[in-house]
């Protein structure tokens, strides 16, 4: 609960701050927006993540901060977990033995830590570390500002996916209040490829197929195509989406090899069209129009 976490926050002094892998905007934007504000209750605060920050958000203040580590060295008073189902999605050693704070906008998430901070209806973890620094009465600087809202544009498809809400534009307006420049942010986070995820936007698009209906497209993304395009798995992100953009088409799944017959599924849909019931099937979760799981087994089996 907020409460909770306030008082803990008021009361102790050193903190770790993670996210899960493969982090994406709302993951590293809630991370440095809470980052900056513990740094402004005069605490000790670190963010700790397993792989690179995203090319979207390498330009947010203090991001250069941010360390790479496969291990948790040393022991904080605790550290918050930001936007992971479980303990063992940020993908770090000895996360487990230290005390956590649990933060997420995801009814699916596991309750895995001494203190767990829900809100299924926040369109993003953003929007809850927002609500925290009110709690706390910290001031909302332009540094906490341009990284809540870049959790915030991220995870609500700059603010057309369904989980946007009339309080998420009323948070927004307030952080432009504090400083924001929308459009200079936007081109910052959504202009900042490199030109490795052209080519394999290419390769991508070029394995879509629809089912009989056309209303349930499918496409996929290879370790070739990537080595082909020189290009990493965070280039392909975003690309689940682009099916959607055709009239008829209500659902998307698109399948990521991450490992010789491994796949990563990222499932998303539009109107009343519920994917996540699909994720929970094979172990993942999600939103109602956006969700995710790992398969196994070959190409055709899955």
């Amino acid at each position: 609960m907020l409460s909770q976490v306030v008082e803990l926050i008021e009361n102790k002094n050193s903190f770790g701050i993670t996210t899960h892998f493969r982090p994406d905007g709302d993951g590293i934007g809630s991370s440095l927006a809470l980052w900056w504000l513990l740094k402004s209750l005069n605490k000790q605060a670190e963010i700790l993540v397993r792989d690179p920050v995203p090319s979207s958000c390498i330009r947010l203040p203090g991001a250069e901060n941010i360390r790479r580590v496969e291990k948790v060295e040393r022991r904080y008073d605790a550290v918050f977990i930001i936007e992971c189902s479980d303990v063992e999605r940020p993908g770090l050693i000895n996360l487990e033995k230290q005390f956590i704070v649990n933060i997420d906008h995801h009814s699916t998430c596991e309750l895995f830590g001494d203190i767990n901070w829900i809100d299924a209806t926040a369109s993003a973890v953003g929007e809850m570390i927002y609500n925290l620094c009110k709690a706390i009465g910290g001031r909302i600087t332009r540094e906490i500002a341009e990284c809540v809202y870049t959790a915030l544009l991220t995870d609500t498809g700059s603010f057309h996916y369904p989980n946007t809400t009339e309080r998420t534009f009323k948070v927004a307006s307030e952080l432009i209040r504090a400083g924001v420049k929308p459009a200079k942010l936007a081109e910052s986070v959504f202009s900042s490829y490199p030109w490795s995820r052209i080519e394999l936007l290419g390769k991508v698009m070029s394995s879509v197929k629809r089912d009989a209906s056309g209303r349930v497209a499918a496409l996929r993304q290879s370790q070739e195509m990537l080595g082909l395009t020189n290009a990493s798995e965070e280039d392909a992100e975003g690309f689940v989406n682009i099916p959607l953009s055709s009239e008829k088409v209500e659902a998307v799944v698109m399948l990521k090899e991450s490992a010789p017959n491994i796949f990563r599924a990222s499932l998303r849909s539009k109107g009343d069209v519920n994917v996540v019931k699909i994720a929970e099937k094979f172990g993942g979760g999600g939103h109602k129009n956006a969700a995710g799981c790992t398969l196994s087994g070959e190409w055709d089996e899955v």
